[in-house]
């Protein structure tokens, strides 16, 4: 039987998608294992969720170091300690370094919730509803020198509703976060990503169905 993949998980925030990843390594969907956990932020709900787990997690305050480089210095020489081989991003407020991303080159990945090249950055529901799309979504990519700008490795839709507000709209895209991100990881896992380029080919996929969405319905 192979090793389980070790990951490392960035947060600063509540952890919903720390707390999918563990739950599916728990149900044995995942094999991998959190080998630790770091966050910038103290208050971090995400810390709560590693106690409940008995996952090892630490405190890293950002504000504790005189430049962003000296602080990822100090987050990859963690991550090394601990053998990671694999760093998720999972709500982490910070913008990595160049040299946090040489340290582990295609070995970050991000979730970002829209349809990504679609509204990078902050407040994207607010974003899309704003635009006045139809659809919208998430996205897990390897992280790149950019802001939501790496290689896209799989990609969730969702519909957007005329009744939607941006509390609405991010609860429906973060169940599809949920289930994409340990999807990603689990390809990873066993070693069916390949980056070529922009593009991540998944070895060993059947091709997706030919089929449109339409919203609102052809119908209406």
């Amino acid at each position: 039987m192979k090793d389980k993949l070790n990951l490392g998980v960035l947060v600063s925030g509540g952890g919903s998608n720390l707390q999918a990843i563990i739950d599916n390594i728990e149900a044995g969907r995942l094999d991998a294992r959190i080998r630790i956990v770091i966050s910038n932020n103290a208050d971090a709900f995400s810390l709560q969720r590693c106690r409940n787990h008995k996952v090892a997690a630490i405190v890293v305050d950002h504000r504790d170091y005189a430049s962003r480089e000296d602080f990822d210095q100090r987050l990859i020489d963690i991550l090394r300690s601990h053998d990671v081989e694999l760093v998720i991003m999972a709500g982490f407020m910070r913008i990595l370094t160049e040299a946090f991303l040489a340290a582990f080159p295609m070995r970050i990945m991000n979730i970002h919730p829209a349809l990504l090249p679609a509204f990078p950055g902050l407040h994207v529901q607010k974003q899309a509803l704003d635009y006045g799309v139809r659809f919208s979504g998430c996205t897990v990519h390897f992280a790149d020198g950019g802001v939501d700008t790496g290689p896209i490795i799989i990609q969730a839709v969702v519909p957007v509703f005329d009744e939607d507000n941006e509390e609405l709209l991010a609860a429906r895209i973060l169940r599809e976060e949920h289930r994409i991100y340990s999807r990603a990881i689990q390809w990873y896992a066993e070693g069916r990503l390949e980056v070529r380029g922009r593009k991540v080919a998944l070895k060993g996929c059947p091709g997706g169905e030919d089929r449109a969405l339409h919203n609102p319905p052809l119908s209406a």
